[in-house]
């Protein structure tokens, strides 16, 4: 069975880099850590919320690496010398990444309350026509 992917399509030409996105974004995040919503807040902006309760910006780096958001955790271990009867509050490390499509940049991040929101906007396309002049060959 041969498997159908995006730049397999004979009117989809020059996707193959979107069948390498799909798959290495879900590959990203597998487990769940930390949860995520991701809302539409207008006709072209986006918000990423992640819960990241315990996290100060200190333990905390955006970075855009091509088209791909990621978002990494880190926590200083600070139990040394504390004796915990319980220990039920997740202090490890993560990385999350959202593949952003062309056009689609980051507006800004927030950390409050628990939840590091980040902001994204896709700037309107310009249209751009443009003629294609036809040489006539040799007879």
């Amino acid at each position: 069975m041969t498997k159908l992917t995006f730049a397999s399509h004979p009117h989809l030409l020059g996707f193959e880099r979107l069948d390498g996105l799909v798959e290495r974004s879900a590959k990203t995040g597998a487990d769940g850590y930390p949860p995520y919503n991701i809302e539409q807040t207008s006709d072209a902006s986006y918000r990423i919320t992640l819960a990241v309760a315990g996290f100060s910006e200190d333990d905390l780096a955006i970075t855009l690496e091509a088209s791909q958001l990621v978002v990494r955790g880190r926590q200083k271990d600070e139990a040394e010398g504390r004796v915990f009867l319980h220990r039920g509050i997740a202090a490890r490390q993560f990385q999350r990444s959202f593949v952003l499509a062309d056009g689609v940049e980051v507006r800004g991040a927030a950390l409050e309350n628990g939840l590091l929101h980040i902001d994204l906007e896709r700037a309107a396309p310009e249209t751009v026509i443009r003629t294609i002049g036809i040489t006539r060959k040799g007879r």
